[in-house]
C-alpha cells in the first residue's frame, strides 16, 4: 500500500453501517475518500445508506460540509460482499461487540483484502492485542475508537496492540488531522483504552453517590454539566489542574482517593435498570424516563448540539496558545 496522505487516493471500508458504522462511513466521505460501506447483514443495507444520506444532509444544512450531499454520495459504494473490500486501504470494522462475531468479520476481510491493507476495528472493550490474532500480518491491526457522531466530533483514539507497528500507528494518527480530529494515540494496550478508563471512574462514582443517596440522577447530571461541562471542551484534565493550581489536587487527592467507590461489579442503581429491560432513550426507560415525544427531542437536541459544540471547540484546539504566539511572532 503506498501511504499516501491525499484522501482521494484511500479507499475506505467500512464494515458494519449501524449507528456508528454510518457516521463513520459519513466522516470519511467528507474527507474526500471513496467509501464501501459493507453491511453484513442484507436486510440492514437501504437502512445504513439512509443513515448516510441523512447525516449529509444535515451536515450541508449545518454547513459542516461545501458541497451538496450527491457530490459526496458519489464516492459511496454500499454492499453486502466482501470482495468489493479488495482494493481497500483502510478497513474499519464497527459490528456487535461480540469476541466471536469479529473474529469471523475478520477472517472474511483478512481474505480479500491485501496483505499491507491497515485493518481497524472500533471496538471500545475488547482489547486489540486479541482481534489482532484473528488477522495475517497482525502488525498492520489498530484499534479505532471513534465518539458519536464520527462525523462532527472530534475524539479518536488510535491503539496499538501488543504486535502493531507503532509507524503505521503514526501514520493514521497523522491522517486522522484529516478526518477533523484531534486523535489520541494509546501505544500500549489497555482495556477501555484512555477515554474509557476516564470515563466509567465517573460513571461508577455518579452512580455510587445515587445509589448510597447523597444525591439525586438530576443533581449529579447537574454536578457533571456546569463542571466538567465548562472546561473540558477547551482543556483536559492535566491542563485544567495546572490552569487551577497544581498544588490543591494533591491536597485534595490524600483525602479523597481513600473515599472513593472501587466497586469491581455493577451496582444496582444500573442493574434494576437493565434487569427490568430499560435501554434509556431507545425505548424511554432508563435513569430518566422518557415518552415518545421526548425520545425524538432529546435526540434532536443532541444532534444539534454536536454541530454547536464542535463550532466552540474548534476556536479552541489544544495548541491554541502556540498558534496565538506564533501568529504574534509572525507579526512582529
Amino acid at each position: 500500500m503506498k501511504h499516501s496522505m491525499v484522501p482521494g487516493e484511500i479507499s475506505v471500508g467500512i464494515v458494519g453501517l449501524g449507528l456508528m458504522g454510518s457516521s463513520i462511513a459519513t466522516c470519511m466521505l467528507i474527507a474526500g475518500h471513496p467509501v464501501v460501506g459493507l453491511e453484513p447483514l442484507e436486510e440492514e443495507l437501504a437502512l445504513g445508506e439512509n443513515r448516510i444520506q441523512a447525516h449529509l444532509k444535515i451536515a450541508w444544512e449545518k454547513n459542516l460540509i461545501s458541497e451538496k450531499p450527491d457530490f459526496y454520495l458519489q464516492n459511496l459504494l454500499v454492499t453486502s460482499d466482501y470482495s468489493e473490500l479488495r482494493d481497500t486501504h483502510i478497513i474499519i470494522e464497527n459490528v456487535k461487540e461480540d469476541i466471536a462475531i469479529k473474529k469471523v468479520v475478520f477472517t472474511k476481510i483478512d481474505a480479500v483484502v491485501s496483505t499491507d491493507a491497515l485493518i481497524t476495528s472500533n471496538t471500545s472493550a475488547i482489547p486489540i492485542s486479541e482481534l489482532q490474532e484473528f488477522v495475517s500480518n497482525p502488525s498492520r491491526f489498530f484499534g479505532l475508537h471513534w465518539m458519536e457522531p464520527a462525523h462532527t466530533t472530534r475524539f479518536l483514539e488510535v491503539i496499538c496492540g501488543d504486535k502493531s507497528d507503532i509507524e503505521l500507528a503514526n501514520y493514521l494518527y497523522n491522517m486522522a488531522a484529516l478526518w477533523g480530529k484531534e486523535a489520541v494515540l494509546v501505544k500500549k494496550d489497555i482495556r477501555g483504552f484512555i477515554a474509557n478508563r476516564l470515563m466509567y471512574a465517573m460513571y461508577r462514582e455518579a452512580m455510587f453517590l445515587v445509589e448510597e443517596e447523597y444525591a439525586s440522577v438530576e443533581d449529579v447530571d447537574r454536578a457533571c454539566r456546569n463542571v466538567a461541562g465548562y472546561f473540558l471542551p477547551m482543556v483536559g484534565v492535566f491542563r485544567w489542574m495546572d490552569l487551577t493550581g497544581v498544588g490543591a489536587y494533591r491536597t485534595v487527592m490524600k483525602d479523597l482517593f481513600p473515599l472513593l467507590n472501587n466497586a469491581t461489579v455493577p451496582g444496582k442503581l444500573i442493574n434494576k435498570i437493565v434487569d427490568e429491560g430499560g435501554n434509556g432513550v431507545f425505548n424511554g426507560k432508563g435513569f430518566y424516563e422518557y415518552t415518545e415525544e421526548e425520545r425524538k427531542l432529546w435526540q434532536e437536541a443532541y444532534t444539534k448540539f454536536t454541530y454547536e459544540i464542535r463550532e466552540i471547540a474548534l476556536k479552541y484546539p489544544h495548541d491554541v496558545v502556540k498558534k496565538q504566539i506564533d501568529k504574534e511572532n509572525e507579526q512582529i
